[in-house]
């Protein structure tokens, strides 16, 4: 087996995993931007230089994400369902239902009892389920993304978030803030107000265990606690560095590709 590169080109980030027999050898990542190919090239550069070897070792390159067709540094392009597959099989084999919850949407695929994919959805029409979400609250309230996860897990009351959308949840948000409302009770009403969003995005699916969550809200455990509870689990699992579950599934595929297809 040789040296394979997985690419997950998102909305916001690029991420570039190196892969080989299994074991992940570097990681690279960097801003999309405007400049796609450049993104790819500078993220697989940051990977080549974390795992300390060099592009002529690097056998086939996949590509995956919402910028896919601009990525002509990749041999061939992965499908988002076959990358959050081969996430699953690379991190937790036995995984049925796989959530990916980017900067700018959020999908979720089920897969057999073989890990292939079977049924998957997409959420690319409201931000109000993707991580955009929660930096904008964020920088309502005047918090890092890193405080979010922690006054979750502050609040002491439970208050609903009626808007459907992110412009008039700010305006929510912002009428609660006035009414004297703690943070981490507003935080508590945004993560849950999401949670429901993308619970309800994957059970037009069916949600079946065990449930894999993958990109980058995965880091954060307020949402992930308030998904838990929504979806009645009590375990979601999280692979390490869940930000590049996509481009870990990608490099799966690339690995597994027979050079005839």
């Amino acid at each position: 087996m040789g040296i394979f590169a997985g690419i997950d080109c998102g909305a916001k980030h690029t991420k570039t995993v190196l892969v080989k027999d299994g074991k992940i050898l570097g990681k690279g990542k960097g801003i999309t931007g405007f400049d796609l190919k450049k993104a790819a090239k500078k993220s697989l550069e940051a990977a080549l230089n974390a795992a300390g070897i060099r592009r002529e070792e690097v056998g086939r390159i996949a590509g995956t994400g919402s910028g896919v067709d601009m990525l002509t540094i990749a041999d061939l392009k992965v499908d988002p369902r076959d990358a959050m597959a081969g996430a699953a099989r690379h991190a937790f084999p036995g995984v049925r239902t796989v959530i990916d919850v980017g900067a700018e949407e959020g999908r979720a695929a089920r897969l057999d009892e073989h890990g292939t994919p079977v049924d998957f959805v997409v959420n690319e029409r409201c931000a109000a389920g993707a991580g955009i979400f929660i930096e904008t609250m964020a920088r309502i309230l005047g918090v890092s993304m890193e405080e979010t996860g922690r006054l979750f897990f502050e609040s002491g009351q439970k208050i609903p978030l009626n808007a459907q959308c992110v412009v008039f949840a700010e305006s929510e948000v912002v009428g609660l803030i006035h009414a004297g409302t703690p943070r981490s009770d507003i935080i508590r009403a945004v993560f849950e107000a999401m949670a429901g969003r993308i619970a309800s995005m994957t059970r037009r699916i069916g949600v079946l265990p065990e449930v894999m969550m993958i990109g980058g809200v995965a880091y954060n455990p307020g949402l992930v606690q308030a998904l838990k509870h929504e979806l009645k689990m009590e375990t979601i699992r999280i692979p390490d560095a869940p930000e590049f579950g996509a481009a870990v599934g990608a490099a799966v595929f690339a690995a597994g590709k027979r050079v005839s297809e």
